[in-house]
């Protein structure tokens, strides 16, 4: 049996028995090339989950408009009947369509739908998150979430919800959505290069509400930085192990999701929690926010 390792501690969501370690597994690249369709190694992606929540992953993130359908199935092929502690978060708001674009889907009857594909795509009689996904491709856009939130909520009173969270929001979204229910998570474009949202971190963390980043490691444009490779050198880690080591220092709401199709990845991944960045070290990453233009912690 593989041993488990530290996952860099428990983080409680607020107002939940849930319970995670802060480095879980993003599902997303589970599917095939565009996150479309099933995976070119059908035996590897169900072994990278087997690994991951052997090792001691007990949060996956997934959707359901991954593939589509492609990762839910997935995730109930590998591990179902699901182990006590595994915390499943998935994500309602958009759709495939036939050209594989991605396209909103926050109508009432599309995420009561979606609720229902979660449902049985992982093989679930409730879903422990959902994150309504709002705004642009990587960026929020402010307007009104009143009535997905309203149906959100609808649905956690029948019991088909146990919590919820928001994707891809700006403050006064969460603001707006917690006067109608309660919210455990944020996941938003964050990383040691885009740093928009630092006060939001902030604020999230006086709150006790986890901030789960995507595109932790820059998404379709990996991170690159010199004072990346310097402190990986130094730490005799690799810049992308760094990467996430300085997620897991930037506050203790934040919880990663690193996705990966490999197993071999997936155990440098896992490796984050044990890497420290010293005090020097993360003076010289908090340049790479301050080069690329984005606000950094120390302007707040």
């Amino acid at each position: 049996m593989l041993q488990q390792i530290d996952l860099g501690g428990g983080f409680t969501f607020p107002g939940t028995s849930m319970t995670v370690n802060r480095v879980g597994y993003g599902a997303m690249q589970l599917a095939g090339p565009g996150v479309w369709g099933p995976p070119r190694d059908m035996d590897a992606a169900i072994a990278v989950l087997r690994e991951a929540v052997e090792a001691g992953v007990n949060h996956i993130d997934t959707s359901d408009f991954y593939g589509p359908h492609v990762t839910n199935q997935i995730i109930k092929q590998a591990l179902h009947p699901y182990p006590e502690r595994l915390v499943i978060v998935t994500k309602l708001g958009a759709r495939r369509a036939p050209d594989r674009s991605w396209l909103p889907a926050l109508s009432r009857q599309e995420l009561i739908d979606g609720v229902h594909d979660n449902l049985k795509n992982l093989g679930l009689e409730r879903l422990d998150v959902v994150n309504l996904r709002v705004g642009g491709f990587s960026e929020p856009l402010e307007a009104s979430i009143e009535e997905p939130m309203t149906v959100l909520a609808e649905l956690q009173r029948q019991g088909l919800i146990r919590h919820i969270g928001l994707s891809n929001v700006t403050p006064k979204q969460l603001a707006q959505a917690q006067s109608i229910a309660k919210i455990v998570c944020i996941q938003n474009f964050y990383n040691v290069a885009q740093r928009n949202d630092d006060a939001f971190v902030d604020d999230l963390e006086t709150q006790g509400v986890a901030y789960v980043p995507f595109f932790p490691l820059g998404g379709f444009t990996p991170l690159q930085s010199s004072e990346l490779n310097a402190a990986a050198a130094s730490l005799k880690a690799t810049p992308m192990q760094v990467a996430l080591a300085w997620l897991l220092q930037r506050s203790p709401n934040i919880l990663l999701i690193p996705g990966t199709s490999s197993v071999e990845h997936l155990r440098e991944n896992l490796k984050t929690a044990a890497i420290t960045i010293p005090s020097d070290a993360l003076a010289e990453l908090d340049a790479v926010g301050r080069s690329s233009g984005r606000t950094t912690k120390a302007a707040h």
